[in-house]
């Protein structure tokens, strides 16, 4: 109770705060009261995605203390939205990116990932994402978009190539977590209310995908071939989140992608709009692997993997709520306002 409690503060004492000092403090309460979560499994490897994590998120730590610092130095005021300080802007922003896991600084986001539970997975892939997010969104009109363009498309050109050679689903939808928040600092430097639209709607849609791992138990490409042995609507209702995800239409994921890209047009920014197309192609490749896994080696058509037991099916009701808007809240664009 202690450490949800913690957690759930921590975040929503960053995302409240108007100081640079309690947005800090937010932070760090956050990732003390995550660090025995991750930790719980008494493997070694979660040990060594414990300290990952720590060090990794320790390091951004002292860099948004040095760049809030060095704002305040110049400027004489410690308010979020008064980060006007060039320097203090750029180490604020890679801070920011580091605490999330984009690009150029994602690399403890698979091996965290990979050596703690699907239920933590879920946590450092959607709720540990709000703060910083948060922060960024304050501060988006101060940082320049050249830095939020470049670091957006590196993150989603690593997302993409990094997820086509993975067999652990869990370093899979994190590399896809990189992705997406390629297009989320991407857009972010045109149009911040579409960047946190943007990760709001990935969060809905990665967290039913979680939880349907969680309760078939399913960790690897190999384990997907034969989930049809365990339940046939799991089977089918991931394979069509993972489309959703890839942002192919009619599904919920196409509806962020197509208004990005329409506003990045909109901005006379083609190329871009271009580039940004090309690389969720690349990501789409291994979006696409997974679903043919699972669709096509549904029963009774035969496999060379063992399959499972019929093990009690743990339904929750949660991701049966959010399945469907995972999926078809994409309907909903005519009801945007441009």
């Amino acid at each position: 109770t202690i450490i949800t409690l913690s957690i759930t503060m921590g975040t929503i004492m960053t995302m409240s705060s108007s100081n640079w000092l309690m947005a800090w403090i937010g932070l760090e309460l956050n990732m003390l009261a995550i660090l025995p979560v991750i930790s719980k499994p008494k493997t070694t490897r979660a040990s060594e995605a414990t300290t990952k994590y720590f060090l990794t998120q320790a390091i951004a730590s002292a860099m948004m203390l040095l760049a809030s610092t060095t704002n305040a130095w110049q400027t004489g005021n410690w308010d979020i939205l008064e980060l006007k300080n060039k320097f203090s802007t750029t180490i604020m922003t890679l801070s920011l990116l580091m605490k999330m896991g984009a690009a150029p600084i994602h690399f403890w986001l698979p091996e965290v990932l990979q050596g703690t539970t699907l239920q933590t997975a879920l946590l450092i892939t959607t709720w540990q994402k709000l703060a910083p997010i948060t922060l960024m969104y304050m501060i988006s009109k101060n940082i320049q978009p050249t830095i939020l363009v470049s670091l957006g498309v590196l993150s989603m050109i690593i997302g993409g190539l990094g997820g086509v050679n993975q067999t652990q689903l869990r370093k899979t939808m994190a590399y896809s977590s990189i992705n997406n928040l390629g297009w989320t600092t991407m857009i972010m430097a045109f149009s911040p209310n579409m960047a946190i639209m943007n990760i709001l709607i990935y969060i809905t849609m990665t967290t039913p995908i979680f939880f349907m791992m969680t309760s078939t138990s399913m960790k690897t490409l190999q384990n997907m071939s034969t989930m049809w042995t365990t339940s046939m609507t799991t089977t089918f209702s991931i394979a069509l989140l993972m489309l959703s995800t890839s942002g192919l239409p009619p599904f919920t994921g196409f509806m962020p992608k197509m208004l990005i890209l329409n506003e990045l047009i909109t901005q006379k920014l083609t190329m871009l709009a271009t580039l940004a197309i090309m690389t969720s192609l690349i990501s789409l490749l291994f979006y696409l692997r997974i679903t043919y896994l699972i669709m096509m080696l549904t029963s009774p058509m035969t496999t060379p993997s063992l399959t499972k037991w019929r093990a009690q099916n743990q339904k929750s009701q949660l991701m049966t709520m959010m399945t469907p808007t995972a999926l078809f809240i994409a309907h909903l664009i005519p009801a945007i306002p441009s």
